[in-house]
């Protein structure tokens, strides 16, 4: 089945998204999702947004994507217990902490492996299957010929990361931002660096 999944930075993307054919949307809390410059959703705009694509028939997911800290950890499960209260459909997460105590926490909620996570090959998403994982978004590299052999060999969902803000087919640019301008992506603060090195 493909599904199209969109990202929502505020309720007007939401709207658009969801009015325009998106089967599903992702979207941020105010913290630990890959998009912190983000209009993003806090406590009572997330509700919103569930309810607003739930009764359209779209289902969302909750990026809490970025590399969790330990004084964070708390933090970051109760913003995936408010949105599994909220009825959210699915947490796209980076940190394998994170997951697996999301995973064990909420055994009804799917956890979606992120893009972040840079899983390129068989090996690894038969590891996050194992570990529980509902679905992987596999890295940006991956040739249709790999993908298609990862989706004939596992048991859990593939998805692939079509665009992003020059990410497209590239990884590594969000250590390397970090590198360079002290703005790592893996917290959701990439500085664009592909961009000035063009």
């Amino acid at each position: 089945m493909i599904e199209l999944l969109s990202p929502v930075g505020d309720f007007e993307c939401l709207k658009a998204a969801v009015q325009n054919g998106a089967d599903s949307v992702y979207f941020g809390s105010n913290l630990f999702n890959a998009r912190a410059f983000a209009h993003n959703f806090d406590s009572e705009s997330l509700k919103k947004a569930i309810q607003y694509a739930k009764i359209r028939g779209v289902k969302t997911n909750l990026a809490l994507n970025t590399l969790i800290k330990d004084d964070e950890f708390k933090t970051a499960l109760d913003i995936a217990k408010t949105a599994y209260e909220y009825g959210i459909d699915a947490i796209i997460v980076q940190d394998l902490g994170l997951a697996t105590k999301l995973i064990d926490q909420f055994p009804d909620l799917p956890i979606h492996a992120s893009t972040q996570m840079t899983v390129h090959n068989l090996n690894g998403v038969l590891q996050l299957q194992k570990l529980g994982f509902k679905r992987a978004v596999l890295a940006r590299e991956l040739s249709m010929n790999e993908i298609d052999y990862i989706c004939k060999n596992s048991n859990i969902e593939i998805e692939c990361f079509a665009h992003g803000a020059l990410c497209i087919s590239y990884s590594g640019q969000c250590l390397f931002s970090s590198i360079l301008g002290g703005r790592s992506g893996n917290r959701g603060k990439c500085a664009r660096s592909l961009q000035t090195s063009l």
